[in-house]
C-alpha cells in the first residue's frame, strides 16, 4: 500500500475520530458559541469544522502525491470517491438535524442545517454509483471519479464547511437574498445538481457494466 492510499484510508478514519470528538464534547457542559465576523458559531461545530477541513485537504493531498510519484492504483482509484462519501455523508446526515443528533450543544437549533431533501438525493445517487462500482469490480473493471464527481465533491464540501460555520463568511451576502435564503442553501442546491449530473455521467459512460455479456 503506497502513501497516497494510506492518506485515503486515514481520511476514512477521521469519520471515527469527528464521531469520537463529539461524543468527548458531550461529556463536557456548557459550550458556548464564538463570534466570528457576524456570525455565531458554535464552538463545538467550529472543532468539528477544523478535523473536517485536514480531511479535505487529505483528498487533495493523496491525489497529487498519486499523480506526481506516478503511484495512481486501483485500489487507490476505488477507494478515494468512497472515502469521500463517507465523510460527507456523515456529516450531511448530521447537519440534517443538528438540534436532535447534538441536543446537548447549545443553541443547536440555531445553527443552519442541510436541506433534508438533498441530502436524500445525494445519498440515493452515491448508492446507485456505488452499486455499479460493486457490479463492475466483480468484471474487474474499476470505475475512477470523473471531473463532475469531483466538482460535487468540492461544492458538498464548501456547502458543509460553510453550515458548521453557520454561514460563514457567505452570510455576508446573504442580504441580497430573499428572506430565509442563505448562499449557503445555494451551494446545496449546487452540490446536489451536480451530484445527479455526475451521476448520470456514470452511469451513461458505463453503461457496458449492466450488460449481462460475458464475452
Amino acid at each position: 500500500m503506497n502513501l497516497p492510499t494510506k492518506i485515503t484510508f486515514a481520511r476514512i478514519a477521521s469519520i471515527a475520530v469527528v464521531i469520537v470528538v463529539l461524543f468527548i464534547l458531550y461529556l463536557i457542559p456548557d459550550w458556548q458559541t464564538i463570534e466570528l465576523g457576524n456570525t455565531g458559531i458554535n464552538l463545538v461545530f467550529f472543532i468539528v469544522f477544523i478535523f473536517f477541513v485536514i480531511a479535505c485537504l487529505s483528498d487533495y493531498l493523496d491525489g497529487y502525491l498519486a499523480r506526481k510519484n506516478h503511484q495512481v492504483t486501483d485500489l487507490g482509484k476505488f477507494i478515494d470517491p468512497v472515502a469521500d462519501k463517507l465523510l460527507i455523508n456523515s456529516l450531511v446526515i448530521f447537519l440534517i438535524a443538528p438540534s436532535i443528533f447534538a441536543p446537548y450543544i447549545p443553541n443547536a437549533d440555531t445553527v443552519l442545517s442541510f436541506n433534508m431533501w438533498c441530502a436524500m438525493l445525494l445519498i440515493v445517487r452515491d448508492i446507485i454509483v456505488d452499486a455499479l462500482r460493486l457490479i463492475a469490480a466483480k468484471k474487474d473493471i474499476v470505475i475512477a471519479a470523473n471531473g463532475f464527481g469531483k466538482l460535487k465533491t468540492v461544492l458538498q464540501m464548501i456547502a458543509i464547511g460553510g453550515i458548521l460555520l453557520n454561514g460563514f463568511p457567505f452570510n455576508y451576502f446573504d442580504s441580497g437574498w430573499p428572506k430565509g435564503l442563505h448562499i449557503v442553501d445555494i451551494l446545496v442546491y449546487l452540490a446536489t445538481a451536480a451530484s445527479l449530473f455526475s451521476g448520470a455521467v456514470y452511469i451513461v459512460q458505463n453503461k457496458h457494466v449492466l450488460s449481462d455479456d460475458k464475452k
